[in-house]
């Protein structure tokens, strides 16, 4: 069955930027829109949890995701994140993207609720009816309690929609069963650490908040393994990423990270709001290192490719 959409390349989660005050940055929210297009990142995606999404009303939501969508100017797929814990909340914003005219919609399971899987399937379907564009799933049982496993995806199945997964479980089985027996959902890595693994299995996509920061050498990787199909190259390159993954995934700081990473090529990503706070002075001259050389190595090994 051909996918409905085709998602390829690197997807970007695009990060919010803020004021002192709190208030969005729209200036350079736009200046990181710009700096993404001009790398050359295959597709946007607004109101994903990179952009704080959990902190944000569903006006401020609709705002950004209008506001995206307008800078980018179909210059590449745009995608709007309805991931919420009330269902309500969901629906309005799929109801936005749909109304925007959105390429797709990124669908996560409700955060704390914890539904049976027909539960959560019967939800995504309300959503998805909602929109009635294609769905990029996003199954990140760490951060919503809840696994998209078999039962789920085949309910869900019953909507041709369905066309992608951004794949953040870090369970190397589901990655198994995604690429053996759900072919007709593209597979998406969602677990940076195992964009590797997720290329060597055909997924033509991957869903990475360090490329806000790091384009060119997220685009490497995709094209070396993706693109050239040339794995030896993208073991070098993923082996200079490799301290990268280990400070956003192990560090606890994930959006910060990410944040101060922009704020280092000159565009103002500005503080976290609450909970989250900025990082310390050495964790960012930790960053400030790991970026130096990864830039720096992969730099050497696309010049030999």
């Amino acid at each position: 069955m051909t996918a409905i959409f085709q998602f390829n390349g690197i997807y970007t989660p695009i990060v919010t930027p803020y004021r002192d005050d709190g208030t969005v940055h729209w200036d350079a929210l736009a200046d990181v829109v710009d700096f993404l297009l001009a790398a050359g990142v295959h597709g946007v995606i607004s109101g994903g949890s990179t952009g704080e999404n959990y902190t944000q009303t569903v006006a401020e939501r609709v705002a950004l995701a209008q506001f995206v969508q307008a800078r980018i100017n179909r210059r590449c797929p745009f995608v709007v994140g309805t991931g919420a814990m009330l269902t309500d909340e969901s629906l309005a914003l799929a109801t936005a993207a749909r109304e925007m005219k959105a390429d797709a919609i990124l669908l996560a399971s409700p955060p704390y609720a914890v539904p049976t899987d027909r539960e959560n399937a019967l939800n995504a379907l309300a959503i998805d009816k909602a929109a009635n564009l294609p769905v990029m799933l996003y199954n990140y049982p760490h951060r919503t309690g809840t696994f998209m496993g078999p039962e789920f995806l085949d309910r869900v199945g019953r909507s041709r929609n369905f066309c992608g997964i951004k794949e953040s479980s870090g369970d190397i089985n589901q990655l198994h069963l995604l690429a053996r027996d759900y072919p007709h959902i593209q597979l998406g890595c969602g677990m940076d650490d195992q964009a590797l693994e997720f290329f060597a299995w055909g997924a033509p996509f991957w869903v990475c908040g360090g490329s806000n920061f790091l384009p060119d050498e997220h685009i490497a990787l995709y094209d070396a393994c993706v693109g050239r199909g040339d794995f030896a190259t993208g073991r070098r390159i993923m082996s200079a990423m490799l301290p990268l993954m280990r400070v956003l995934e192990q560090g606890g700081k994930f959006i910060q990270t990410i944040k101060y990473g922009v704020t280092l090529n000159g565009i103002e990503a500005g503080a976290m709001r609450r909970p989250l706070t900025a990082l310390n002075k050495d964790e960012k001259r930790n960053l400030e290192q790991v970026v130096r050389v990864l830039k720096t190595t992969i730099a050497a090994i696309t010049a030999e490719a």
